[in-house]
């Protein structure tokens, strides 16, 4: 039997409404953008104040979201939800459940074939190095908040706990970088248990400030604790990473001339490259295998309800601390690699600023999806250098790109909170069922 479309009654768009909307965005951006765009001041000399005025570009950046926010509302009308059921033939869905398990390994080949197409041009490589960083900071962040549903904004801590320890470590008593690392790995997760143990009756928004005051706390130890850590000096001559003893230099020992090939700089670049891979790749992979363990559908109960998960004799002290040590461990591998990347660290490389910008990643990658948060990785941290040619604009086009962004997808780039155990259940109502329900 022929399949047909229920019928659906249609409404126009509510004109006055959208007009009102964006004449309020219109006026909130000119509050908003009078001092940062239209009136420039400057210091003068002798202690005179030199001002200019762009009201061309004021009134052009009003325009934009005036007639941004009429857009939005037009698209929110077209392709929003309405009120009657919405048929999906299951070919359909079969094939947007396949493009999606497809993006995952092109994505991954093409990050391995990054060092062999872009080997000449350090600067793609660097990006792709800093990128790799920050998904392995996303991955290790998205055990906390994506699946335990934790709200930390200290991450940066742990981080600058492995990049510290890797430095101390590796500068007092030369230790290889093979050995730091787990070490590293060892002691941020020892902090993440420390944190853990203040906020196992805190959630929500006390939670998060809470860990934004370990954040400070770790920043400012470091900062004021100079006869260790340098103080603001930082710790400079941090050894370089070795291929398990050969050192990449260009001696008669070194990995190059063992090789029979020449020795060039970059080779300590690809280096790094594989290895930033190879501790994201290990980081998913674990988080993954932890997911589908007890302990990770623990995390994912605690994260729907806390007081469910208790009730069902679920121990949540064990799971907040064992979810804290996890994405602590992640981070400290994350900031041991820094380190060594470096060869120089100081506080004000893990500031606030880092927490914010990993939370952002999570956030805006859809917590619980590990391919969500490399694909904001990716566009986040390759969009500040793509933008970084219009100077005092990026920052402003990155921000309005982001609450666009949450606008559409509230749930981030790919949404993924469904847990590893429920009920099945049809998530979208197929052509057949619907001919079954009205016959």
């Amino acid at each position: 039997m022929a399949t047909t479309a229920p019928a659906t009654l249609a409404r126009g768009p509510d004109v006055a409404f959208i007009f009102k909307k964006a004449l309020i965005s219109g006026l909130v951006a000119l509050v908003l953008f009078s001092l940062m765009i239209g009136v420039r001041t400057e210091a003068g000399p002798e202690g005179q104040l030199i001002y200019w005025t762009r009201f061309g570009d004021l009134a052009a950046m009003v325009g934009v979201v005036f007639g941004g926010s009429i857009v939005i509302e037009l698209l929110r009308y077209w392709w929003g939800p309405v009120d009657t059921i919405r048929i999906i033939p299951p070919s359909t869905t079969k094939a947007l459940a396949v493009a999606r398990r497809g993006i995952a390994p092109v994505l991954l080949i093409f990050t391995f074939l990054v060092p062999v197409i872009f080997y000449d041009q350090r600067y793609i490589l660097d990006l792709g190095i800093l990128v790799l960083t920050y998904v392995m900071l996303g991955w290790g962040l998205n055990v906390v908040v994506g699946l335990a549903g934790l709200l930390d904004l200290g991450y940066v801590a742990f981080y600058a706990v492995g990049a510290y320890s890797y430095a101390l470590l590796a500068t007092n008593f030369g230790l290889s970088f093979w050995i730091c690392l787990p070490l590293a790995g060892i002691l941020a997760a020892f902090f993440g248990v420390l944190l853990g143990f203040p906020v196992l009756r805190l959630r929500g928004d006390y939670l998060a400030i809470v860990t934004l005051a370990f954040g400070e706390i770790i920043r400012l130890v470091i900062i004021n604790w100079q006869s260790l850590t340098g103080g603001p000096n930082g710790i400079s001559g941090i050894p370089r990473p070795s291929f398990f003893g050969i050192p990449l230099t260009p001696g008669d020992d070194g990995l190059a001339t063992k090789l029979g090939i020449a020795f060039s700089p970059t080779h300590r670049i690809v280096f790094l490259f594989y290895l930033i891979l190879a501790l994201a790749l290990l980081t998913n992979w674990v988080t993954i295998r932890l997911r589908r363990l007890p302990i990770g559908r623990a995390w994912e109960a605690l994260r729907e309800d806390e007081v469910a998960c208790r009730a069902l004799g679920i121990n949540t002290t064990t799971t907040k601390l064992t979810a804290f040590a996890t994405g602590a461990m992640f981070a400290g591998f994350a900031g041991s690699f820094f380190a060594t990347r470096q060869g120089f660290i100081s506080p004000e490389s893990f500031t606030f600023h880092e927490s914010a910008l990993v939370l952002a990643i999570v956030v805006l990658g859809g917590m619980g999806s590990q391919l969500g948060v490399a694909l904001a990785a990716l566009t986040m941290i390759g969009g500040f250098e793509l933008f970084r040619g219009l100077e005092q604009y990026r920052m402003l086009v990155f921000g309005a790109a982001m609450v666009l962004l949450m606008i559409w997808r509230p749930r981030g780039l790919i949404g993924h909170r469904a847990p590893t155990v429920f009920l099945r259940h049809e998530k979208v109502i197929s052509a057949e069922l619907v001919e079954d329900a009205r016959a």
